[in-house]
């Protein structure tokens, strides 16, 4: 199946900025429950080694995604780790949580553009579960604006354009009836907008479906790879890796010492 790039409610200017919060708290807290991003944390590692930082600039942060917990797996090898939350659309409710949770974590109130990422903002660059959003020309943006920063990047997803994949997302809105009222921070409204009038379980339900739809392939990432400008400068590792029932699509670039 070709990757599909239908639209997502998420990324739209006019859907109220409560509601894809609320969306992307829910990402959050299941990443965090699941220990998602478990099989992940060596190849964050060698990415801030080769990398030569203790900094994480993460792009498209949403809620956060799983980086609490893993910022408490990493502080164990990663001396004086330092991370940035940053996103088109800052959550800054959850941002402010994932802070107040570890001393580490500081985050940015005004929009990042994850194709132009302002100079000042030096690490190993991430993004979860987002590069899917972004069409190939601004994925590709996206990695020739690191190469052209000179900063390594890991890019992670996890679900890919199969039936398994398609089949978790299908039933998402369960996952999000089940979750809601354990999800910090507690806010009235979301418990509105998910019983009473369920608009969060369909826009997630909708934008998961197309989240998988959307993904890149390995292969489709190679090419965007082979496309960049002093593409030959980095060294590239793109493969899955298990998590779970499922698997974790990761690109991995890094600059040649």
């Amino acid at each position: 199946m070709g990757r599909i790039h239908l639209f997502e409610f998420e990324d739209q200017q006019w859907f109220p900025s409560f509601l894809r919060d609320y969306g992307t708290d829910f990402l959050q807290f299941l990443s965090t429950k699941t220990a998602m991003y478990k099989p992940i944390i060596p190849i964050i590692e060698k990415g801030l080694d080769i990398g030569r930082t203790n900094q994480i600039i993460d792009l498209c942060s949403g809620g956060g995604g799983g980086l609490i917990w893993l910022n408490n797996k990493l502080q164990k090898h990663v001396p004086h780790l330092q991370i940035t939350l940053t996103d088109l659309y800052p959550n800054l409710y959850a941002f402010e949580y994932s802070s107040n949770k570890a001393n580490n974590i500081v985050y940015l109130t005004t929009p990042v553009d994850a194709r132009n990422v302002p100079k000042n903002l030096n690490g190993l660059r991430t993004l979860f579960l987002s590069l899917h959003h972004f069409k190939p020309n601004d994925a590709r943006s996206i990695l020739q604006n690191a190469v052209d920063a000179h900063s390594a990047i890991a890019v992670f997803e996890a679900q890919e354009r199969r039936f398994l994949s398609l089949l978790a997302m299908f039933l998402s809105p369960i996952s999000v009836l089940l979750t809601t009222p354990f999800i910090k921070p507690f806010k009235i409204g979301r418990l509105i907008f998910t019983y009473l009038l369920p608009i969060v379980p369909l826009f997630v339900w909708w934008d998961g479906l197309i989240s998988a739809l959307r993904t890149y392939s390995l292969t489709e990432m190679k090419e965007l790879v082979k496309s960049l400008d002093k593409t030959e400068k980095y060294d590239w590792e793109i493969n899955k890796i298990k998590s779970g029932p499922g698997k974790i699509i990761y690109l991995l670039g890094t600059p040649k010492r």
